[in-house]
């Protein structure tokens, strides 16, 4: 039995030390900075042009956007039509849509 304990023992000795190939392996970070080095020597890129937005209109600055939002839209046609079948008048979708879209610009 303690011959069986002795090359457990060698096994994990052997085991937990680092061959010398390894550890020339782990050398690796000096090869990184060769290919920095080489990437760093690569051309630029041409700068890119910047472009400006274009300027605020009076009704953005007021606080209202160019266009209605489509929620607000569909809720102002939602409404139109609630109101049209209230009062038995006749119509239709596109109708209502394009009166939301009407009265939500004003």
């Amino acid at each position: 039995m303690p011959a069986k304990k002795a090359a457990k023992k060698a096994a994990a000795k052997a085991a937990s030390e680092v061959p010398a190939a390894k550890k020339a392996a782990k050398k690796a970070p000096a090869k990184k900075a060769a290919g920095k080095a080489a990437k760093s020597e690569a051309p630029a890129p041409a700068p890119v042009a910047k472009v400006e937005a274009p300027a605020p209109t009076k009704s953005a600055a007021k606080g209202k956007t160019a266009a209605p939002k489509a929620k607000d839209v569909a809720k102002a046609a939602y409404l139109n039509y609630k109101s049209r079948v209230e009062k038995g008048e006749h119509g239709d979708q596109l109708g209502d849509w394009l009166a939301a879209e009407k009265t939500e610009e004003d």
